[in-house]
């Protein structure tokens, strides 16, 4: 990732991330004002309300609040799984490519790999690396990323969904969802987030990536499984105290941050075309949410050049840089952009 240095002032527009984003007025009143306790002990009442709300949001019947969602990820890999055996996800997910082994290091398991055009995998193909057989791993559970920030933030379809909840019914399997931005994928769709949380045992659902909240994630699930996850959170050193000042800047950008973010695919779309016309390699099939990817030459010197004139995004690999938009970039703020990018 780009470093932002002392150009803090002259920062015409902070594309590395939807993480980027400060707490608005609102969240910061929220978190002055809030009512807080214990949460360890469960005595929070704002955290309890703002695991109360995720999980009605999602159609689940509990949730709980952590630092991260690479911890919401790693705690949910522990609760549906033994050591030795693997976890079936699209290639390029979050759980292994950002989460630097956790799944190995605390639960003792590896991941398989399904192929995933578009970050979306076939159904038939997670049915085919379900593993039985007592000379290889056995399949301890699916994961799903929605939407798939490698793949570009793509949406996986309803029916997908539906497909291989099917087989993991069938195969007897939890399935888990990396929620990160499944929000975005709920605007994309135009439906109720319910629609795609309830085709998965477990969801991590991050509110500080489009929603805006300067921290945190919630696991949902069952309450016996919210349970043990209050465990595991224990053990990955994510037991907070007083954590309903963070809660309460969350219940605001729930509150707030859903209505905005199809105006950030709206200008994420805008960019897309722009560079396009300009000349760079854009997959534009994969711009459906709020992230691009641009296929260039010396990828960190580009965008230590940009960053220079006031424009930062994120090299993510020797040719590969991203761009990523959050409701902190107004309109304004993106043409300037791009009159940087395609200059």
């Amino acid at each position: 990732m780009t470093a932002l240095p002392e150009l803090q002032r002259r920062v015409l527009a902070d594309l590395r991330s939807d993480t980027v984003t400060t707490p608005t007025p609102e969240m910061r009143e929220a978190m002055a004002q809030a009512p807080v306790g214990d949460d360890v002990y469960g005595e929070d009442p704002t955290v309890n309300a703002l695991q109360a709300e995720v999980a009605r949001l999602t159609g689940h019947e509990a949730g709980l609040f952590m630092p991260s969602g690479t911890m919401t990820n790693q705690v949910a890999i522990a609760l549906h799984t033994r050591r030795g055996e693997e976890v079936i996800c699209a290639e390029g997910s979050h759980i292994y490519e950002w989460e630097l082994g956790m799944m190995a290091t605390f639960s003792g398991v590896v991941p398989r790999f399904v192929p995933a055009p578009l970050g979306v995998p076939d159904p038939a193909g997670v049915r085919l690396a379900v593993r039985h057989s007592i000379h290889q791993s056995p399949t301890g559970m699916i994961s799903l990323e929605n939407t798939h920030n490698k793949a570009g933030g793509t949406v996986i379809p309803l029916d997908i969904l539906a497909a291989i909840r099917a087989v993991a019914d069938e195969e007897d399997l939890p399935l888990h969802l990396d929620g990160a931005r499944v929000f975005n994928a709920a605007a994309a769709l135009d439906v109720p987030l319910a629609d795609i949380t309830r085709h998965f045992d477990t969801v991590s659902v991050c509110l500080s990536k489009g929603l805006g909240a300067p921290v945190g994630s919630v696991l949902v699930g069952s309450a016996a499984q919210m349970r043990q996850a209050h465990r595991y959170r224990k053990m990955m050193g994510g037991g907070m105290r007083q954590s309903g000042v963070l809660a309460a800047a969350a219940l605001v950008a729930l509150r707030d941050g859903p209505a905005r973010l199809r105006e950030d695919h709206r200008r994420t779309r805008q960019l897309a075309d722009a560079l396009a016309n300009a000349g760079y390699s854009v997959n534009l099939a994969a711009v459906q949410t709020n992230i691009i990817y641009v296929t260039l030459p010396d990828a960190a010197a580009q965008v230590a050049h940009w960053a220079q004139a006031g424009v930062l995004a994120s090299a993510l690999g020797p040719d590969s840089v991203r761009f990523v938009l959050h409701h902190q970039v107004s309109d304004g703020a993106l043409e300037e952009a791009i009159r940087v990018l395609t200059a």
